[in-house]
């Protein structure tokens, strides 16, 4: 009778070692990181620097809708991610930028505070149409860069793209969500 209490104990404790080992170990080696999180990759001047997480791709054509160019973009919708924008990045890929959505089309002005990389921004309005690129912002620069039209869209991209690929006012957009 106790040899049998003493293996039904074993076999609890194992059990129960089982049970802990699956509950703790399993989810980390198969279920994929959450990226919506974002993750720090480093600190830069005691503020924290993000690594670009890709949420949906957006593409350029002239005004004849002839195809330029396309990026991978981040996408700032809310309050939060349009104050912080690109600020605290210390590089970005040519081929990807950030796209800001404002809830209506009035004028904007950005600025380049905490902002390490130096970048093209690029109002947009609701008809998708490039209204203004302010070229090479300086980075840090507190100066307003304003849309001097009304823009509900603001494109985000490495200084001198607009250039490089000709893109102009007058040139469209067109965007979507992964």
């Amino acid at each position: 009778m106790i040899k049998k209490k003493n293996l039904f104990m074993q076999i609890v404790v194992v059990i129960v070692l089982a049970a802990f080992a699956a509950y703790f170990l399993l989810p980390n080696i198969f279920i994929k990181n959450d990226t919506s999180n974002r993750e720090p990759e480093k600190t830069v001047n005691s503020k924290t620097a993000y690594s670009f997480v890709k949420e949906g791709d957006l593409s350029f054509t002239n005004s004849k809708d002839n195809y330029i160019t396309r990026i991978n973009i981040e996408i700032a919708d809310n309050d939060e991610r349009r104050t912080t924008g690109l600020m605290f990045r210390d590089k970005m890929e040519e081929s990807q930028g950030m796209l800001f959505i404002f809830d209506s089309e009035t004028p904007q002005a950005f600025w380049m505070k905490n902002t390490i990389i130096p970048l093209d921004i690029i109002f947009v309005n609701s008809k998708m149409e490039i209204v203004k690129i302010q070229r090479n912002a300086e980075p840090y620069s507190e100066k307003s860069l304003p849309s001097e039209k009304p823009a509900q869209y603001v494109v985000e991209v490495n200084a001198g793209y607009c250039d490089k690929l000709g893109i102009k006012e007058g040139d469209k957009i067109a965007w979507r969500r992964d």
